[in-house]
């Protein structure tokens, strides 16, 4: 962690992974129990379908924040050297420790597990695994967007991004409409090129409100923004699934881009940070709890989906819990004398 902290950043990222552990604890009490429950109450579906954007604002707010704090730097060669040794270098190690640990996990956890059905235990377990190559993979080519960043005006950026959004976003949701209504085959080709796709664009927007690029956007139109995507994404889904059509919401859908974008732009414009000792340690933490957190999961699921209440307090409980151990677990491992901060990879 840098000397100099922000406090909105800090507010940010601690809410970032706490709405990564809501929707893992979400998703893990509604896929087990759906092995035993086919008729959930409509009150049950609803609070899926806002679970699902609540929680899918996390892995956005992480990328913002990105390119928030690393694109607006200088790079050369030495520097791009010091960045990668800095950072890639520890994040493939991290990585590869933490997939050698969940699958020696796995097999102790799941034998002799009878309470519940643990045939999606797998992808449960490494569900939030995809962001490590993924991460990797920004951080390789950071010095190299940051540089080019530099050659142009941000209009032209800002520019270039609708452009990009569009094709990232736009198009696939345009394939993805037709599809639901019986209309196959409608695969618009497009190529992003070196743009790093979906998750690029998500961290070019981080750089660009750091360059003050959507402050004359009115506070009031952006908690607008923010409120009417979350109520397409939730009934969106709802549509999709009274029309039987699967559908799953994740990063590509573009009022997930629209929700948290606003959110992050509002939250950039926060002063001083309300109980920030308390935020400040969640944001610490936050790296190193994602990493561990589905370590409490898998044992935890058999435990509260037998609780007597309804799914959506089950998925609550478990939110807290999950919130309990893994910040405890992380503290306690940091404290580890020349081991902690190193497999958490806590800087």
């Amino acid at each position: 962690m840098g000397k100099t902290r922000i406090e909105w950043i800090d507010l940010v990222r601690a809410i970032a992974i706490l709405t990564v552990l809501y929707i893992h604890a979400t998703d893990g009490i509604f896929i087990i129990s759906s092995d035993a429950i086919t008729n959930y109450t409509i009150y049950s579906r609803i609070f899926n379908f806002a679970s699902l954007f609540i929680g899918r604002i996390g892995v956005p707010f992480f990328l913002m924040i990105t390119g928030y704090l690393l694109l607006d730097r200088a790079y050369d060669d030495e520097r791009t050297q010091k960045f990668w040794q800095k950072n890639c270098k520890g994040l493939i190690i991290v990585t590869v420790l933490w997939a050698i640990i969940y699958v020696i996990s796995l097999q102790f956890l799941t034998v002799g597990s009878s309470q519940v059905n643990f045939s999606e235990a797998g992808t449960l377990f490494f569900s939030h695994m995809w962001y490590m190559p993924m991460i990797i993979g920004m951080y390789l080519s950071m010095p190299f967007v940051a540089s080019a960043l530099k050659h142009f005006e941000v209009s032209t950026i800002y520019q270039a991004t609708i452009v990009f959004t569009l094709l990232a976003f736009l198009l696939p949701f345009v394939t993805l409409i037709c599809a639901m209504h019986g209309i196959s085959g409608v695969a618009i080709q497009y190529c992003l090129g070196f743009s790093g796709g979906i998750y690029g664009i998500y961290i070019i927007l981080g750089y660009l409100v750091k360059k003050g690029q959507f402050k004359n956007i009115e506070s009031y139109k952006l908690w607008i923004l923010a409120i009417i995507s979350f109520l397409i994404c939730v009934g969106f889904q709802y549509y999709a699934f009274i029309i039987n059509y699967d559908f799953f919401l994740w990063y590509e859908f573009p009022f997930i881009l629209l929700g948290s974008f606003a959110l992050f732009e509002l939250c950039s414009r926060c002063g001083s940070v309300r109980f920030y000792s308390g935020v400040k340690v969640l944001s610490k933490y936050s790296f190193a709890v994602f990493l561990i957190h589905n370590l409490f999961r898998l044992p935890l699921l058999p435990l509260v989906v037998v609780l007597p209440y309804s799914e959506p307090v089950k998925a609550i409980i478990l939110w807290v819990l999950l919130v309990i151990f893994s910040f405890t677990a992380a503290a306690i491992i940091y404290r580890i004398p020349r081991f902690g901060k190193y497999i958490l990879y806590m800087r």
